[in-house]
């Protein structure tokens, strides 16, 4: 076997070997989607993207389907982007298909879940450029069951980590490109937000936790980065990037004390309620926990109780 460039430290996610073949280390299983319910929710992948081979996958209460067709079925619509660093994972993995089918079955929509190109073979922006191509398709109308069951004045976002930034920089997009119809809500769990220095006295000290997630951005995620960790794709909150055009009519971010974006989540939350947007914004924060903790242990107590967030944050 040939012997890779990086040591396991560095890079927990993928190995890059001397001819360019990228081994990701985690991340690559797939459940396949089933008009079968499971759990109660109907799933199947869709094209979205010729161009890149991109597909989403939707899921659908199977109630839904027995619906009447006379506009009483319309439930609320959830765009979803996975999280992985930019680097592993996608909505056909177990663990957010798993998640998903619980969003769909708690909260009573429709779920797409977005594939996107992954780095290091098609580094930032590719990830936004293709999410944002999923939410033109979307709004395209290009799909029977968005045509029947989309209710397109309760569109919501959400992410988690690397996808809760794509969730922000998606609103943000939203509301410069006056996107039509709005975005009523944007859910960011533990959002990946950094920078070069810490944002205050508790967030992440330790040089080395600080250097290896510079590694991984600027080595990995994004080579062509002009200032490495302090791009404003990535430092969203220290970069002086305007969050006041965020085009939705609410904010939920969620954040875990254990998490090493646990301050950056809280300052961005605070950055967004002190500028000059005219949302709403709600901190949900779990001290004990770590990063993207719900996603490993649905029946936990904060699982649950951040589930219930969710909910109440779709349906209110």
């Amino acid at each position: 076997m040939e012997p890779d460039l990086t040591t396991e430290p560095h890079l927990p996610f993928i190995r890059i070997h001397k001819n360019g073949r990228v081994e990701r280390l985690s991340g690559n299983d797939i459940k396949p989607a089933s008009l079968n319910p499971q759990n109660d929710v109907v799933s199947k992948d869709v094209m979205y993207s010729s161009d890149h081979n991109l597909s989403v996958r939707m899921f659908l209460p199977n109630k839904s389907t027995k619906l009447d067709t006379a506009g009483n079925n319309k439930i609320p619509l959830l765009i979803y982007f996975h999280g992985g660093a930019y680097i592993i994972q996608s909505p056909f993995s177990p663990v957010y298909h798993n998640y998903l089918t619980e969003v769909v079955k708690t909260a009573n929509c429709l779920a797409v879940s977005v594939q996107y190109r992954l780095a290091p073979k098609h580094p930032v922006p590719a990830a936004y450029d293709d999410s944002w191509s999923a939410i033109q398709w979307i709004f395209s109308h290009s799909d029977d069951w968005i045509n029947e069951y989309a209710d397109f004045d309760r569109v919501f976002i959400a992410g988690d980590s690397a996808g809760a930034n794509i969730s922000h920089h998606m609103g943000i997009r939203a509301g410069k490109e006056k996107l039509s119809p709005t975005i009523k809500g944007i859910v960011m769990v533990h959002p990946g937000f950094w920078g070069k220095e810490p944002i205050d006295e508790h967030d992440v000290q330790d040089g080395e936790v600080r250097n290896k997630i510079a590694y991984i951005w600027e080595n990995i995620v994004s080579p062509n980065s002009v200032d490495g960790v302090n791009d404003p794709w990535f430092n969203v909150v220290g970069s002086g990037s305007d969050v006041s055009e965020m085009g939705c009519e609410k904010v939920l971010v969620a954040v875990a004390g254990k998490d090493v974006f646990w301050r950056q989540g809280l300052a961005y939350a605070a950055k967004l309620e002190k500028s000059q947007w005219k949302g709403s914004v709600e901190v949900i924060e779990e001290e004990e926990e770590g990063h993207c903790f719900h996603l490993h242990n649905h029946n936990s107590q904060n699982a649950s109780k951040l589930m219930q967030k969710f909910l109440e944050f779709i349906i209110s």
